[in-house]
């Protein structure tokens, strides 16, 4: 996509299950012998033509839609109702001459998938994929170690249609899979497959081009090589770095372009992004130097060996793809209950001082903290300022008590939290129980922000989580003063920032709010249960009808002989006239 980084939440992908309410085939008109092509609508009279000669008149009745048609490769997309799919295939199959010429369809096996980021059905767009595509996927997915559910090949028999239907329902099963996995639906092969138009750019290209434009001026720096895929965003990219007259050094570069959440002005996000090197603080990684334009910016950091926090939870190599370190660890073990209480503390700590200093962060995760050392380092604070999406974004959107930046950072590290504790992240959010921990303690820290109760009724403060058991006797020994000096006119325009931030986050989880509301009564109203109820409730409402009817032709019976033994006339009626209404008041339900 050319434009802004689209939101992690908003963005979310997630292919919908099929109705079943049409079938679609994507058919191959073969000519032998060559000839005119057939236009559009002589292609719509030949499958109609076909219908009927099978299945006679009803069958040429059947409703198909040609969707697309190419003339040049003589190919289109029909769409069928699902009943008479049959039909149409065995009518197709079965034709074999078009203006006296011999010809033959052939039904190729593409799939059409529909794909709808966030909530708004508007924001859904359909592809065309083979079953090769999704091989070719697999097999990049392979680095992640997953075993993934992809249908296996078929040589022989695989054009029968109860085979397809088959493969169809595998297929369906493998995309939720892939897009509901937190890190895989994030990858950039899963995005290009899914939204080939919006992740066609090369963005390694486009940020060597940027960097190169940013050193013109610095010369002193020199590329050594690209890390690739290191990192999950696909517009944030890293390079080795050293500096040429310090050959052994090694720092680490990460650039990216601005997203969906950058409210500064061109001009204070450069100010801001500058000042960052500027920084001093026990827990906040050193910056050695950070400039940004209207377009983009880059950080410089001194490279770690030792890696993240991550890298010490998954025993990962820092160089190392993201989706090879990240997706399935051979082992899977927590840290040290000491280290968790230090490295909690800590983190905390730098939080607690960057909300002191109204800096906005909310990219809280193990990755995002560097190790050195017994230390924990915080790192990116550039990327609340670029308004890059939040890695957990997509959970704590669905959650509309989590609408401030502290209470987003409190929500990541309780993901944190959890990783290091049991060496792996959360199956879901909220969590209903915890596995057992090092301490009732860490349970309690846990409890108190993932819980579906903690989600619903608050979470506690960076300052309250400090002062829990599980932190407050940790003995920080590091003396280095912190220091962060924002000019006041920086500090209102950051004020702006977050509030930006904040609004938008809110707007988003009403949305997500709505939608579920009318999901779970669309639900409702369509269950079984529900049109029990209603064909009762009709039934009881019909017989009500009935039994007031007759009661009320008796009344009037009744009083129409009464009248004729009074002498008083009775309104005449006839049957092109309408009865008089009864005075009667009736209740209805």
């Amino acid at each position: 996509m050319a434009g802004a980084e689209p939101p992690a939440a908003t963005f979310e992908r997630r292919v919908l299950r099929s109705a079943a309410e049409h079938h679609y085939l994507r058919v191959r008109l073969e000519l032998p012998d060559g000839g005119a092509r057939p236009s559009v609508a002589q292609f719509k009279q030949l499958v109609v033509s076909a219908l009927r000669e099978l299945h006679g008149e009803v069958g040429a009745a059947l409703p198909v839609d040609v969707l697309t048609y190419e003339e040049k490769t003589l190919s289109a997309i029909l769409r069928v109702v699902s009943s008479g799919l049959v039909k149409l295939w065995s009518a197709l199959t079965l034709l074999g001459f078009y203006q006296n010429r011999r010809c033959a369809f052939r039904v190729l096996q593409e799939y059409i998938i529909r794909v709808q980021r966030g909530v708004s059905a508007e924001n859904s767009w359909q592809i065309v994929r083979r079953y090769s595509d999704f091989d070719l996927l697999n097999n990049s997915l392979q680095i992640s170690t997953l075993s993934l559910p992809l249908p296996p090949k078929k040589l022989i028999g695989n054009m029968e249609r109860e085979f397809i239907a088959e493969r169809q329902k595998g297929l369906q099963a493998y995309l939720d899979v892939i897009t509901t996995h937190h890190i895989l639906s994030n990858c950039e092969l899963v995005k290009k497959f899914l939204d080939p138009n919006s992740y066609s750019v090369n963005y390694t290209e486009i940020a060597l081009q940027h960097v190169s434009m940013f050193f013109r001026s610095e010369p002193k720096w020199e590329v050594v090589e690209p890390l690739k895929d290191i990192g999950w965003r696909i517009r944030k990219k890293y390079f080795l770095m050293k500096i040429k007259n310090q050959p052994k050094e090694r720092l680490m570069l990460s650039w990216a372009d601005p997203g969906p959440d950058k409210y500064l002005s061109d001009k204070d996000l450069q100010y801001a992004v500058k000042l960052l090197s500027s920084c001093s603080h026990p827990y906040i990684y050193k910056i050695t130097f950070a400039t940004a334009n209207e377009s983009s910016a880059l950080v410089i950091r001194p490279f770690s060996e030792k890696g993240t926090l991550k890298d010490l939870i998954y025993k990962a190599k820092p160089k190392d793809p993201f989706l090879k370190k990240y997706c399935n660890p051979k082992k899977i073990q927590g840290l040290e209950l000491q280290q968790i209480k230090t490295y909690g503390r800590q983190i905390l700590e730098v939080l607690k001082f960057l909300h002191e200093k109204g800096f906005p962060y909310g990219h809280l995760h193990s990755a995002n903290v560097m190790l050195d050392g017994d230390t924990c380092k915080l790192l990116d604070l550039e990327n609340s300022l670029l308004g890059l999406p939040s890695f957990y974004r997509s959970y704590f959107s669905q959650f509309r008590k989590i609408n401030t930046l502290e209470g987003v950072d409190v929500h990541c590290f309780g993901h944190l939290l959890y990783e290091m504790t049991y060496g792996r992240p959360p199956d879901t959010i909220p969590v209903d129980s915890f596995p057992p921990a090092p301490s009732v303690f860490v349970v309690s820290v846990l409890e108190s922000i993932l819980t579906c109760e903690a989600m619903k009724n608050g979470m506690p403060t960076v300052s309250r989580l400090l002062q829990m058991p599980l932190f407050s006797d940790v003995l920080l020994t590091n003396s280095e003063k912190p220091q962060f000096k924002i000019p006041t006119k920086l500090k209102e325009a950051l004020k702006t920032s977050k509030e930006c931030i904040e609004k938008r986050l809110t707007e988003e989880q009403k949305l997500i709010h709505q939608h579920r509301r009318l999901t779970r009564a669309q639900s409702h109203h369509g269950s079984e249960e529900e049109k029990k109820k209603r064909k009762i409730l009709a039934r009881k409402k019909s017989k009500r009808s009935a039994y007031e009817s007759g009661e009320e032709h008796s009344a009037k019976y009744s009083n129409s002989n009464n009248s004729a033994g009074s002498g008083a006339s009775s309104p005449l009626t006839s049957p092109s006239s309408p009865t008089p209404p009864s005075t009667a008041e009736h209740a209805s339900f």
